[in-house]
């Protein structure tokens, strides 16, 4: 493998994790926002 390809191995791979983490907070902040507007009370 060439130090090219290589660093760019190590690139994808360092900026994966965070970008599945932040997309992970957001599917969860989403579905919890989506079932927290289920459940106000609408009458008020």
């Amino acid at each position: 493998m060439s130090s090219l390809e290589s660093a760019v191995w190590h690139v994808l791979g360092y900026t994966a994790m965070p970008v599945i983490f932040l997309v992970g907070f957001l599917g969860v902040a989403g579905c919890s926002i989506w079932a927290l507007s289920i459940t106000v009370d609408k009458n008020e």
